[in-house]
């Protein structure tokens, strides 16, 4: 079985933070292969000293659903540790969360899209720390979706966002300890950073080889499944089509009131797209777009994850609703994720480049052609930082 970074502190490497003020950055898929919790875990260790927990998007609990929907500062019933929330008036530790700690271990599980604002998280807590000569120490996880496919164009900085701060592709390939590694040498975060790797991991494991637990790390993340297809599908949050929110298969279906799924399903169908069958759908949400609204749409059927392309799908379903229907599609208005002028849309792309082609080249493969260059770049770059084979 793997042993990810938690399990490897624990066992082979507790003199790292021994007799030091230790703060964690975690979520509720911070467990060891047992469902036991890093703060129960780090609590229960006499020789670690634990201060303070930090939590991402979503709250501590993990009980917030959607986006800009904030968490409050709380207390840790167990460890009685402040739990600050970073997702909150800031989403980045202050000089007065960090006064009480030496080191922050950061175990988060990310789900291997540009988008998921774990990452950043993360990345906003190197940089904190760095200004206050605090320690780091990243736990590494698997990246649930393999850590050898890449897929997607580079995100342009003039859209970065708190869902893209870094040009990286949508599917970026690494584990999160990369991510850390990366962040920190060529964006300059330049913290004191240390790195617990995995042991008996190699970058082709999809989360279902490893045998580890999965738990939700966010509510609209319940499977592999969801992982599987999240980056092309959360696009569909830039739209006011539902990226099925408020159903059982978030992001696996997709829909509008306004669309015939047999139509667009027949479309989709013919577009040849690799390792994909779409199924029609009718479905009501029960909460958020749609909310208890009868809505007609596809089910996203991966049959061939090894060849199966999801922000290309993405993009060739986003294409067709918008030819199928051009007076109905209306992209999403700002605000999104604390940006209030940019569209939604082209933060989560990463340019406005590819929202323009959208409406003007009818082949969905130029625009993967388009990307492939800085895409090769950045593989270049990637290798720098790749812990495992």
């Amino acid at each position: 079985m793997i042993q990810t970074g938690l399990i490897r502190l624990l066992t082979d490497n507790t003199k790292m933070v021994e007799g030091k003020r230790v703060g964690v950055l975690c979520h509720p898929a911070s467990i060891d292969n047992d469902y036991n919790h890093i703060v129960n875990l780090l609590y229960d260790k006499k020789k670690i000293d634990l201060r303070a927990i930090f939590s991402p998007q979503h709250g501590y609990k993990g009980d917030k659903q959607d986006n800009m929907i904030e968490s409050p500062h709380i207390t840790d019933p167990v460890s009685h540790c402040p739990i600050y929330s970073l997702y909150s008036e800031t989403r980045k530790p202050t000089p007065e969360m960090l006064s009480n700690i030496d080191i922050l271990i950061i175990d988060l599980q990310d789900i291997g899209t540009r988008v998921y604002t774990f990452i950043y998280t993360m990345a906003l807590a190197m940089e904190a720390c760095q200004n206050k000569g605090i320690q780091v120490i990243v736990l590494d996880r698997p990246n649930p979706i393999n850590s050898s496919t890449v897929e997607g164009n580079i995100l342009d900085t003039e859209f970065k966002s708190f869902v893209g701060l870094y040009p990286i592709p949508m599917r970026h390939g690494m584990t999160i300890a990369e991510l850390a590694w990366m962040f920190n040498e060529e964006y300059n975060i330049a913290c004191d950073l240390k790195i617990v790797e995995m042991s008996n991991y190699n970058r082709n494991m999809w989360f279902d080889d490893t045998d580890l637990p999965w738990v939700l790390p966010s509510p609209n993340m319940p499977t592999l499944d969801t992982a599987t297809v999240y980056p092309g599908a959360v696009i569909f949050e830039g739209t006011l089509v539902s990226e099925g929110r408020g159903t059982t298969k978030p992001f696996e279906i997709l829909g509008s009131s306004y669309i015939e799924p047999h139509k667009l399903v027949n479309e989709l169908n013919s577009l040849g797209l690799n390792g994909v069958f779409f199924r029609p759908i009718y479905f009501e949400p029960t909460f958020h777009k749609y909310a208890k609204e009868t809505c007609g749409g596809i089910q996203i059927h991966v049959t061939d994850r090894s060849i199966f392309k999801p922000y290309l799908t993405g993009l060739g379903i986003l294409k067709t609703i918008r030819k199928l229907y051009p007076k109905d599609f209306e992209w999403k208005q700002p605000p999104y994720e604390y940006e209030y002028k940019k569209l939604p849309i082209d933060l989560l792309i990463g340019n406005q480049n590819i929202r323009k082609y959208l409406d003007t080249i009818d082949d969905i493969y130029y625009i993967e052609r388009e990307y492939q260059n800085e895409l090769n770049q950045f593989l270049d770059i990637r290798k720098k930082y790749l812990l495992y084979k």
